[in-house]
């Protein structure tokens, strides 16, 4: 199992409001999570520094490599969970903070399957089999639109409300997360990022990149591509190879 993130603040951005963190089990467990603050500068890059750094800590502690795929989502529930309480607590109580908030994607995997667990619209795709699948429904507002018929996906990616989401970690006391757990075998590969990335970055695009590059290439040439097709925020992508 092979696991790399890596983070950038764009072309135009004048901070990074976005924070990864991956790590190792063991040989044959791994584990990343990726966010996306918002709440102005200092607000956004507080709460996702929080939140991963709380989630991290928290599976981090809390894994065992014979937990059950139901102890495993306990987990996961619970990491996020308390990211959740310890970012909506210090926007309430520290000055300056108040209103901050963080997507969140959070993913376990081992040699036969991949967690993942999410809020907020940064994603998860699943390459397998010459194949890619996006794990994860964006929590948003174009979203809406488009599962309703009213945008295509590629409208949606243009769309001038992109960027509102409908759920993010730290808002409110408690926070609803969609989870799912999905085979993951030798030659699958686990893509998250933020929306640095998918704004620019099509389905189609995105799969001829995995197959051309490597696992260690392939964060740096996403990132290096969002740049080149405009790079407006701050792009974070992580890869999981099974």
């Amino acid at each position: 199992m092979q696991v790399y993130s890596q983070s950038d603040i764009g072309l135009k951005r004048l901070s990074n409001q976005d924070y990864c963190l991956s790590g190792r089990f063991s040989d044959e467990a791994v584990w990343a999570v990726v966010c996306d603050g918002m709440g102005g500068a200092n607000g956004g890059s507080t709460a996702s520094r929080v939140a991963a750094e709380t989630i991290a800590g928290t599976i981090e502690s809390g894994y065992r490599s014979e937990m059950s795929p139901e102890e495993i989502k306990e987990l996961m529930e619970l990491a996020v969970g308390c990211a959740n309480h310890s970012v909506y607590d210090m926007s309430i109580h520290v000055p300056g903070l108040s209103g901050m908030g963080t997507t969140v994607v959070c993913a376990i995997a081992g040699k036969k399957t991949v967690h993942v667990i999410h809020a907020g619209d940064s994603r998860a795709y699943l390459y397998n089999d010459e194949s890619l699948t996006q794990l994860t429904t964006d929590h948003s507002i174009v979203q809406e639109m488009v599962t309703a018929g009213e945008l295509t996906p590629e409208q949606a990616r243009q769309h001038y409300m992109k960027n509102i989401i409908t759920r993010a970690l730290g808002t409110e006391p408690y926070l609803k997360t969609d989870y799912i757990s999905v085979p993951f075998g030798g030659g699958s590969k686990l893509i998250i990022c933020t929306d640095g990335m998918s704004n620019y970055i099509t389905d189609e695009s995105l799969l001829e990149f995995i197959r051309t590059n490597s696992c260690d290439e392939l964060t740096e040439k996403l990132i290096e591509s969002s740049k080149e097709l405009g790079g407006s925020d701050n792009i974070t992508v992580a890869v999981i190879a099974g």
